[in-house]
């Protein structure tokens, strides 16, 4: 998901870092990236405050939604997430990532599904360059898996629930 944002963002001429982190946590935990799209030069790739934040799973948001900056935005997984945000200083939207995911047949795209409610969310990019990426990114032995995901994307884009 990570990548795929920022290539989005590298097609439409932003600059962009991208910083993933995958440890032990692949196996379970709270894996992360840290991705930052700007007009202007980066100087850092880490983000100490972000302004938004795609939470997959409860311990996702436990860990980072007190890190995010007053006034961004929490994308989270309501089919694995199962309380509110406790913040009334950011735009929250709840997505069933994973149970649109399931729907379209694959639990596998429940991050595209999350990524498409971001983007409607905060529209950084266009639809259009996440679905250019997603065509560029795919792997050769994965093109059986470029329909669901780009049908994963627009039904998280389609049916994002924004909260208070």
């Amino acid at each position: 998901m990570g990548k795929i944002l920022a290539h989005a963002a590298l097609l439409e001429g932003r600059e962009v870092t991208c910083l993933p982190s995958y440890g032990p946590e692949m196996r379970g935990g709270t894996a992360n990236c840290m991705i930052v799209i700007s007009d202007r030069k980066i100087g850092s790739p880490y983000a100490t405050e972000p302004s938004c934040l795609i939470a997959l799973n409860r311990p996702s948001l436990d860990l980072f939604e007190p890190a995010t900056k007053p006034g961004g935005c929490i994308v989270a997984n309501s089919s694995m997430i199962d309380r509110k945000t406790m913040r009334v200083d950011l735009t929250t939207a709840y997505v069933p990532a994973t149970g649109i995911a399931e729907r379209l047949g694959d639990a596998r795209v429940a991050n595209m599904v999350a990524l498409g409610g971001f983007i409607k969310t905060r529209p950084v990019v266009k639809l259009d360059s996440l679905s250019t990426s997603i065509e560029k990114l795919i792997s050769t032995r994965a093109q059986d898996m470029l329909s669901i995901n780009e049908r994963a994307l627009l039904c998280g884009f389609e049916s994002v629930s924004v909260g208070e």
